[in-house]
């Protein structure tokens, strides 16, 4: 049936951002016994896996990805026996539980740090990467930060200069002390060791740079994708980022990984190449010893039409290496809502594409229910990349907002009113919730149940091929398969009715809620189907 594939192929990841998910204390920020508290919800869904957004202690300059410690647990979450709890409780209902892992830089108030900082000789001065001013002052490169300004600021106290490829408070470390290695390395056994199943590593192919401190080269065509563009965008990043040395070290990661035990754990890489798809592939490894799924961000820029999306999908076909299995995510907690990118209608049918394309998925928090952005009002905006960068619009605080599990005045979320949540609600909370969806058959939370049952219940969809099919209009088809189990996915990107492709048999499953035989997808209908000749069996009725 399946090959005996490793779970996390045949899974689907949920991310859980832990500021907004659930609130347990009454603080208006969500906590881990929060999480525990909705795993039931998980359960029901039908996912696989969660990943954890960073819970570990932090001055929160960026929301938990300045790690103060890495083998603990910030007291806004709880503690270490708060995590245990959820790690025993995710297990018990088959969930296996991901965190984030951030090897690229730590806390500015690190102890590493606040050692390495104090001189040029100190112990752990080789931990972080110092380099003295340019002659006249100036940083010893002109990298930059996304955050704004130079990569670099100058410690008084020795008077060099510390990289931080993000926010000051963000110091690199240096992965070429081997001191610094062996104690990230330990950093892994030691979340291992407290029963998970993997890591999804934070800006993966940032984590060594060029050894000669190469300036970067101008940027002939600034762009910043699907995202407005900044000062960041005027350089090509050929230097600070995606050194050809970080595959010796993940090969390294992974044999740590691999041997602490017998149990198969897995490794999410975000690589953040979606126009270099050559050297984004190349994170699997030659002998597909590297990142188990390298995460591929490329759906959030594509031309968002048949073509395009045959295109793209073909191309990412292409560049993954024999054996290897892709990875695809259409939102997270650095990205705008996917109901408000794409549009209600288009959500729904970017919920199919994502649950049905080849590959492990990750669906964020929210999306379920379709969370729009959030306008948030200037004197509650916190992210910094919004108010650093010079670029409001980046700002990350619009698709970061509470879950909302019910109608009431903070949809379930918190006991605290809805002025001391840590952002604001989405203003129609009290249609768009998880209660609300549940009750409502046509929700794009029932669709979500119903395409995981069955992904599920077909390995055509959890473990088979990809083969794009003919379609007419403004349909985008493809197929599934794996021996004898068949699916069809066809989806109509047009507000206008387009003819079904002939390959399409029995409907199993319409996110317009209809199994009647037809030749037409409705306008913004997505369909999954059994070929003509290989019934699939009947369509999948949506439990309770």
């Amino acid at each position: 049936m399946t090959g005996a594939r490793p779970w996390w192929q045949t899974g689907v990841i949920y991310q859980v951002y832990p500021r907004s998910f659930q609130d347990s204390d009454g603080d208006g920020v969500g906590d881990l016994q929060g999480v525990r508290q909705r795993l039931d919800h998980l359960a029901w869904l039908g996912v696989d896996a969660l990943w954890l957004s960073p819970f570990y202690p932090s001055p929160q300059a960026d929301f938990g990805y300045d790690v103060a410690d890495f083998c603990g647990v910030d007291p806004l979450f709880g503690d270490l026996a708060a995590f245990d709890r959820l790690v025993a409780d995710a297990h018990a209902r088959g969930l296996r539980v991901i965190v984030d892992w951030v090897p690229n830089h730590s806390s500015d108030r690190h102890p590493w740090f606040e050692q390495s900082r104090r001189s040029r000789d100190a112990p752990k001065r080789d931990w972080y990467v110092w380099r003295d001013p340019a002659p006249d002052g100036a940083p010893p490169t002109n990298w930059q930060s996304p955050f704004g300004g130079p990569a670099w600021t100058l410690d008084e106290t020795t008077g060099q200069m510390y990289l931080h490829s993000f926010l000051a408070e963000q110091p690199d470390l240096n992965w070429r002390s081997p001191a610094l290695r062996a104690a990230m390395f330990d950093t892994l056994r030691f979340w291992m060791a407290r029963g998970v199943d993997g890591f999804r590593i934070d800006v993966a192919h940032h984590v060594l740079k060029d050894p000669a401190f190469r300036d970067n080269p101008p940027n002939p065509a600034p762009s910043g994708g699907h995202k407005p563009a900044s000062a960041y965008d005027a350089q090509l990043h050929v230097h600070e980022k995606d050194h050809p040395d970080a595959h010796a070290l993940y090969r390294e990661v992974r044999a740590v990984v691999d041997g602490f035990d017998d149990r198969e754990r897995v490794t999410l890489g975000e690589i953040h190449l979606p126009d270099a798809l050559d050297r984004w592939a190349a994170y699997f490894g030659e002998a597909l010893d590297e990142i188990h799924l390298p995460i591929h961000f490329g759906l959030l820029d594509v031309d968002w039409t048949p073509d395009g999306l045959r295109r793209h999908v073909a191309a990412v076909e292409a560049a993954v290496p024999p054996g290897g299995w892709p990875t695809y995510v259409l939102g997270n907690h650095d990205e705008r809502r996917l109901a408000t990118r794409l549009g209600a209608a288009h959500a729904r049918l970017a919920t199919v594409l994502l649950l049905t394309l080849r590959g492990t998925p990750t669906l964020y928090n929210g999306d379920e229910i379709g969370i729009p952005d959030v306008d948030v009002p200037d004197a509650r905006r916190r992210d910094p990349m919004g108010l650093r960068s010079g670029v409001p619009a980046l700002g990350r605080d619009s698709g970061r907002t509470p879950m909302a599990w019910d109608g009431s005045a903070s949809a379930g979320f918190s006991t605290a009113p809805p002025d001391a949540l840590w952002l604001p609600l989405h203003p129609d909370h009290a249609r768009v919730n998880v209660e609300a969806q549940r009750n409502d058959p046509a929700s794009l939370l029932r669709l979500t149940r119903r395409l995981l049952a069955l992904r599920r219940r077909h390995p055509a969809l959890h473990a088979g091929s990809y083969r794009a099919l003919a379609a007419a209009g403004e349909v985008f088809a493809f197929e599934r398969r794996q021996g004898e189990d068949a699916v069809i996915v066809a989806l109509n990107l047009s507000g206008a009715t387009q003819p079904l492709p002939r390959a399409v048999g029995s409907l199993l499953l319409s996110t317009a809620g209809t199994s009647e035989r037809r030749a037409h997808l409705g306008a913004w209908e997505g369909v999954l189907a059994s070929p003509p000749s290989r019934p699939g069996g009947p369509p999948l009725a949506d439990g309770p």
